[in-house]
């Protein structure tokens, strides 16, 4: 999460979608695009948005607390943006601090979700939408942001509970998404362009969480 307050992520930049959504009356008058894709369009509609239930979560056992809309950025993924990366996070304090922060709507940023030490799940933003948690927009819009209780200079912070917890919900992320179990796609806040930020620290360890990772990855959903 960081020391400062981070940077919004700022008005999205013209894609897939507004390219999708204009070019929609033409494609069906031509039939450029084929039968299955155009009935994945209508929601693209303006004002015509996939229905949602309030509360769900993406990871079986998370709990649900909402961030504030503030924080994140309505979208579709993976169909408006593909996603392909996981964004591991120390909070640099407290679950609950870092609960309240992300109700915040002066703060600015969130992540999709917050492990704490005895590894309990809280899931703050529905993995299609948008999280300001990277500080770069361009890995906000393709990655799945992870946060983790505690202090990037306190090894003691980084428990059992939390590294296995953490590791089936990236091993499930990747196996929803096809992302490859890789240090290219599993990677740390400090690892972002363009962030001055640390986490996960020096006692984060790589290592023993990318094999827990992989083993999720293969064991039964």
């Amino acid at each position: 999460m960081g020391q400062r307050k981070a940077p919004k992520d700022g008005d999205r930049k013209v894609g897939r979608r507004a390219l999708l959504i204009g070019g929609t009356a033409a494609a069906v008058g031509s039939a450029v695009l084929a039968r299955d894709e155009l009935a994945r369009l209508w929601w693209r509609v303006p004002g015509v948005e996939k229905p949602r239930k309030e509360g769900e979560v993406d990871f079986a056992g998370a709990r649900w607390v909402a961030a504030s809309d503030a924080n994140w950025r309505r979208a579709d993924r993976p169909d408006d943006y593909g996603i392909d990366m996981v964004v591991i996070h120390v909070t640099q304090g407290s679950f609950d601090s870092a609960v309240k922060v992300f109700q915040d709507p002066e703060h600015g940023a969130a992540a999709h979700y917050i492990v704490r030490k005895d590894g309990h799940i809280t899931q703050m933003i529905r993995e299609l939408d948008v999280a300001y948690h990277a500080g770069n927009r361009d890995y906000n819009e393709r990655s799945v942001g992870i946060e983790h209780e505690g202090f990037v200079e306190r090894p003691q912070d980084l428990t059992d509970e939390m590294y296995e917890a953490s590791a089936r919900l990236t091993a499930r992320i990747c196996a929803r998404y096809d992302i490859p179990v890789d240090r290219e796609h599993i990677i740390g806040h400090v690892e972002v362009p363009g962030t001055d930020h640390t986490d996960p620290g020096k006692h984060w360890d790589w290592d023993r969480y990318m094999k827990l990772v992989r083993t999720a990855r293969t064991a039964p959903a």
